[in-house]
């Protein structure tokens, strides 16, 4: 919605938006582009009366503003509908959709085209460190979205991603979520196919080979020519990668085009998703005109997005990383590329499980071998996450610790560190700023030398 509001301003809309706990780095957006924040969900947000209201997915009725909005007839939409009615016609929409690795890709492929010296808008759920905002209009016809299954608003239960329309569709993964929404998987694929059903035979489906929800709903029917990405070569596969050189830890590959290399990407991200990621962004890039060998260079300087993986700071020897992961499997693969990266060296795991899922324990079960390729594991647990922690903490038997306050979290995990620790702090919110926290409690008491390697 932050970028929303930053599309609507740079329209020439006078923008202004109402929120509670907006935290960095979409608060600094906001702040720079000149929009009035506002806290809270009061009817008084309504005064003066504006021309019409973008409504978020947060927002549900009974809320006072809601009332009040309702009651006083004033016109309003949601973000998808705004986007499909005032910036999508007429644009070549390339959308990004998956449980997992949207923001990553959905930058990746803007920064392609960008380079490419195709002006593309966008529309990111994230703010990428090469563009340093998560939205524009763009000059050129290109405009790349990131496509949510979340629903779209309390008056329309669809998935956004219906609204926009778009010619060329990525398809990275797709695993149960959302559960305050979704009853099961089998609702999230229907879902999906609805999207599927909205692009032309003209445009283009790229899609991952190797996940079986993703085909089953591909499935349902298709009508629209299709590439197919995974990480190894395959006879389905159009587009797969081998890893170059020693290092494991996917920062250079090669991408190969049915089978025949097509270039080396060396850059500065990690892990085996976001080389998936990366052919993704290759192929949505290609159909829309942009050379394989163009894409490639412009990956090379590719910097990532902010809160993924994002060095926090370092103190003492100690590094802090801020990431968005909050999915089991997202959780996994986060900590084996960090892994991969650093070789034995500690990492110390600590999550916020803040997402609705999450909140409402249904991956519980998965967490624990999830975290398992941490060398130590931190769980925060609020009086509202209301599953009890004990079976995963047990089931990692003596390497994981629960606390319920954000300060005591980082008192305690700053008191365990070592010179050469790696601190993965992982949560979809601001996690009551641990990041600041821990780092100043590092600064006040120095940690402790470099722990003995293990015999």
């Amino acid at each position: 919605m932050g970028g929303v509001a930053a599309l609507a301003r740079a329209s020439g809309h006078r923008v202004t938006g109402s929120d509670r706990n907006v935290y960095p780095p979409m608060s600094t957006q906001l702040a720079a582009l000149g929009i009035e924040l506002i806290e809270g969900y009061e009817a008084a947000q309504l005064k003066p009366r504006p021309d019409v209201v973008v409504v978020g997915n947060v927002m549900r009725r009974g809320m006072p503003v809601i009332e009040a909005l309702l009651d006083a007839g004033i016109a309003y939409e949601s973000g998808p509908q705004w986007l499909a009615r005032e910036l999508l016609p007429q644009r070549w929409v390339l959308a990004v959709a998956g449980t997992h690795g949207k923001t990553t890709t959905t930058a990746m492929l803007a920064w392609i085209l960008e380079h490419a010296g195709l002006e593309p808008g966008f529309l990111i759920g994230g703010v990428p460190t090469n563009f340093a905002v998560s939205a524009r209009l763009g000059a050129g016809s290109f405009f790349v979205i990131e496509a949510d299954e979340y629903d779209t608003a309390f008056f329309d239960k669809r998935a956004k991603f219906v609204h926009y329309h778009p010619r060329t569709v990525i398809l990275n993964n797709l695993e149960y979520d959302h559960a305050d929404i979704y009853p099961d998987v089998a609702s999230i694929q229907r879902q999906f196919h609805q999207l599927v059903r909205t692009v032309p035979g003209s445009g283009r489906i790229v899609c991952n080979a190797d996940d079986a929800n993703l085909q089953a709903a591909l499935a349902m029917g298709c009508w629209t020519p299709r590439e197919a990405f995974a990480r190894a070569p395959a006879a389905h596969v159009h587009w797969s990668a081998r890893l170059v050189g020693a290092t494991p830890d996917y920062s250079a590959f090669e991408v190969l085009e049915q089978g025949r290399p097509c270039g080396t990407v060396q850059w500065s991200l990690l892990g085996a998703h976001n080389m998936e990621n990366a052919l993704a962004a290759i192929a949505a890039a290609r159909h829309a005109g942009v050379p394989v060998a163009r894409a490639i260079e412009a990956l090379g300087a590719f910097a990532g997005v902010a809160r993924r993986m994002q060095l926090r700071g370092e103190v003492g020897g100690v590094r802090i990383y801020d990431d968005f992961a909050h999915h089991p499997t997202a959780i996994a693969t986060t900590i084996d590329g960090l892994r991969r990266r650093v070789g034995a060296a500690r990492i110390i795991a600590v999550l916020e499980p803040r997402s609705n899922t999450m909140r409402m324990g249904v991956h519980r079960d998965k967490l624990a071998g999830a975290l398992a390729g941490a060398d130590e594991i931190w769980l925060y647990m609020p009086p509202e996450v209301d599953w009890d922690p004990g079976p995963v903490l047990a089931a990692l038997h003596g390497r994981a610790h629960g606390r319920a306050e954000v300060a005591v979290l980082a008192r305690d995990l700053a008191a365990q560190l070592h010179s050469g620790d790696h601190v993965l702090i992982m949560s979809n919110g601001g996690f009551g700023g641990l990041h600041d926290k821990l780092l100043a409690e590092l600064e006040r008491a120095p940690p402790r030398p470099a722990a003995p390697a293990l015999e």
